[in-house]
């Protein structure tokens, strides 16, 4: 089964888990430090809080779909390419508190989507070389970290 994630950068962690509780009714499936994610089999939908700074509003950190296999991320990264879009692949990274296998992809707005699979749980929040959302052609901060990068055109590797 495959599921829509949304992933929150939220200032008050506590408060953002108190409301969406309530909101779908369940309580976290994960609660770490600064982290905190719902996998909610109605609707299907993994919900992602991250802290953020104190004080600032909920914002969009980045968009996904979890699927349940890496053969699916590759398949997955392989239509992305061939439909012409320029993508970043990354395997075996931390983040969010998860060792995942992903490959990323812009919206025409520049908003981050991944496609990954959670092949194990971690101790750490991790650092992934999510595509940043706000300057293209660069990783950003979505899971925890910014470096620059040249994603991948079509039907080239990532990295």
């Amino acid at each position: 089964m495959s599921r829509a994630q949304l992933a929150l950068r939220v200032s008050d962690l506590e408060a953002s888990i108190t409301f969406y509780s309530k909101l779908f009714g369940a309580e976290p499936a994960k609660r770490r430090a600064g982290y905190a994610n719902f996998a909610l089999a109605e609707p299907p939908l993994k919900l992602v809080l991250i802290e953020g700074e104190p004080g600032q509003e909920t914002r969009l950190d980045h968009l996904g779909v979890e699927v349940e296999s890496t053969d699916q991320v590759g398949a997955a990264a392989t239509r992305l390419k061939g439909a012409g879009l320029a993508t970043f692949e990354e395997n075996d990274t931390s983040c969010c508190y998860a060792l995942q296998d992903k490959v990323w992809v812009h919206g025409p707005g520049r908003e981050p989507w991944e496609v990954y699979v959670v092949k194990a749980d971690a101790d750490t929040l991790g650092k992934s070389a999510a595509p940043d959302s706000h300057a293209p052609d660069t990783v950003g901060d979505a899971c925890c970290t910014t470096r620059t990068h040249e994603p991948s055109p079509a039907g080239a590797d990532g990295d």
